[in-house]
């Protein structure tokens, strides 16, 4: 199953709207198949598994992140194939969530007499396919907060100096996020201070991600960076009913998408935005600040995961900003918590990363 959540990754990011899937089917001791999906359209991981195998599939077992899909989409039913193939047993990462399966593929295999075990790894599996599980059931997309801090909590210097805090290890890995995620986010402060391209810049290239603005008041400078970014990702503005038609038709014009959202607090309503995004095909958005859209996407109750880099520096500043803006709670007991927490080290830099446990609109 490792080696299938090995496989499964290779097409993590590139398989939308379905999800990240690794097979591998063995015979004894032996590997006879390996497989993944590698985009929407072509064959699922079990089938590009199953003909590598050939004949010796029958009486083999075959291990996959996910459930063999029960259902005819843009390719036929991978438990149908599963079967017609002859394999005895199969050994599932995590169930499918899409609504259409949902065990059904699981109950169809034992139906025909084939051994079915499932829950192998399944924590690892099921956060393969959490952006898929969360659009497929919710219709918002999933949202990985990142951001890098000194060891004394802050973002950046009082000037807003903010490059670099963190190394080059660390910033490598943030390409490789973007490389997999369907968007990055900002908010216009950001965007004003840094005036980043928010693309993927990885020694083999990668691939660019949607670039979202959150900017209410369209203060978006038309000279700005991200609107000249030569790249095949849409630049996406999101604003309110407030913004100027006129500066609207000339982002427009320059190959800018604009959103418009209804107003939430102090701007950009994001679950509204977030819906409109889903409803675009986007699962997964890469949230890179700064503090005021942090802090609105944690009240509205939109971010899924943390992933936090800290640098061994000190700032020793009271002033300094942070990861949000914000009062925030009063009691501990009202934190936000984080399970399944990693850490791990990137040069100098330490990275800690849990999933929302739970993550509710105040």
């Amino acid at each position: 199953m490792r080696r299938a959540l090995e496989l499964a990754r290779l097409g993590e990011g590139r398989t939308r709207p379905n999800p990240a899937v690794g097979a591998v089917i063995v015979c004894g001791d032996e590997v006879v198949g390996e497989g993944f999906h590698p985009q929407a359209g072509e064959p699922h991981a079990e089938i590009f598994a199953l003909r590598q195998a050939g004949e010796k599939a029958r009486g083999a077992e075959l291990f996959v992140t996910l459930e063999p899909c029960s259902h005819h989409g843009r390719t036929g039913p991978c438990a149908e194939a599963v079967l017609a193939a002859g394999i005895r047993r199969v050994c599932i990462g995590t169930v499918d969530p899409n609504p259409q399966v949902a065990g059904r593929g699981i109950a169809r295999l034992q139906a025909c007499g084939v051994e079915v075990c499932s829950g192998v790894i399944e924590a690892e599996c099921r956060r393969l396919v959490a952006p898929f599980a969360k659009h497929i059931t919710t219709g918002l997309p999933f949202v990985v907060l990142k951001s890098a801090m000194t060891l004394d909590g802050r973002t950046a210097t009082v000037t807003g100096d903010s490059r670099w805090i963190t190394g080059t290890e660390s910033r490598a890995r943030v390409h490789q996020l973007r490389d997999r995620m369907d968007a990055v986010m900002v908010g216009i402060g950001t965007l004003l201070r840094d005036d980043p391209l928010l693309t993927t810049r990885l020694p083999e290239g990668g691939r660019d991600a949607a670039r979202i603005v959150v900017d209410s008041g369209l203060r978006i400078p038309e000279s700005a960076a991200i609107l000249s970014v030569q790249s095949a990702a849409p630049t996406i503005i999101a604003t309110t009913h407030a913004a100027p038609a006129e500066k609207i038709a000339r982002l427009r014009a320059r190959g800018a998408q604009i959103v418009v959202t209804a107003a939430g607090e102090g701007g950009v309503d994001l679950r509204d935005l977030l819906r409109q995004l889903g409803t675009s095909g986007i699962q997964s958005i890469l949230l890179e600040g700064g503090n005021i859209l942090n802090a609105a996407a944690l009240r509205a109750g939109l971010i899924d995961r943390v992933m936090i880099f800290i640098a061994p520096l000190l700032l020793g500043s009271g002033e300094a900003p942070g990861i949000f803006a914000g009062r925030g709670p009063e009691r501990l007991v009202d934190a936000l918590k984080l399970t399944a927490v990693q850490v791990r080290r990137f040069g100098d830099d330490t990275l800690i990363e849990g999933e929302v446990q739970a993550c509710s609109p105040a």
